[in-house]
């Protein structure tokens, strides 16, 4: 067939990239705890930068999910699925070469973890969506629709990986203006990135390096909201 490899060499690839396709996009990882003002930042982002960006949400890959109910020892394997299946699907993306902003929770240490392995570190700006507790608990109870206290049990371990590219806070600062700081950075993107330090430490072996890995072991882990954080009345 034309154009077939089939019989000669093997078609070489970059990391990060897809046969035939352009090098990597970036990853904008904006990182924070619900209610931290990620997904505003994100559209703002969209519609100040230049180039085409996509804007991946969680919240819109557990939307996907059937309405269907969940047995309550079933749950927390299917959350990690579908927190797994979004990395991948987000690595992907960048894969093909398109850029994408990314908002996530990492509130588990995990998630993290496989991130650093899928995603090529140097295409990735880390960005720290800081907020303080009361505004967060002012928010998470105006919009109502999300459980309460989620913010504060996810508050102490989202940031508690070590550095960031550009850090925010939504206290004090509007969407708009993070997004802009950020626009900002990308102008200007220093080395190495908070991913290649983090995955130094994290992934001292070098574990990881290609954009589409098998997934984790998806043990079975205590019951989530799917933020990381156990349903209200149970405890962690």
């Amino acid at each position: 067939m034309p154009g077939s490899r089939r019989g000669g060499a093997p078609e070489s690839k970059l990391p990060g990239t897809v046969p035939g396709g352009s090098s990597s996009g970036l990853i904008v990882f904006l990182n924070g705890t619900s209610s931290s003002g990620k997904s505003s930042i994100a559209r703002d982002l969209l519609r100040i930068l230049d180039e085409p960006w996509f804007h991946l949400p969680v919240d819109a890959f557990h939307a996907m999910r059937s309405s269907r109910e969940v047995a309550p020892e079933e749950l927390p394997l299917v959350l990690r699925r579908t927190w797994t299946g979004f990395h991948r699907a987000v690595a992907g993306m960048a894969a093909a070469g398109n850029n994408v902003v990314v908002d996530h929770v990492l509130s588990e240490e995990w998630r993290l973890v496989d991130c650093l392995q899928l995603f090529d570190p140097r295409k990735v700006v880390l960005v720290g969506v800081r907020c303080s507790l009361d505004e967060l608990r002012r928010r998470e109870s105006a919009r109502g629709d999300r459980p309460p206290g989620l913010a504060a049990r996810q508050f102490a371990q989202v940031h508690s990986y070590g550095p960031y590219d550009v850090e925010c806070d939504t206290t004090t600062t509007d969407s708009v203006d993070c997004a802009r700081q950020i626009g900002s950075y990308l102008a200007r993107r220093s080395f190495p990135t908070a991913f290649e330090q983090l995955r130094a430490r994290l992934l001292p072996d070098g574990a990881g390096g290609d954009t589409l890995l098998p997934g984790p072991r998806l043990e079975r882990a205590a019951p989530t909201d799917g933020s990381g954080c156990p349903p209200p009345g149970q405890q962690p």
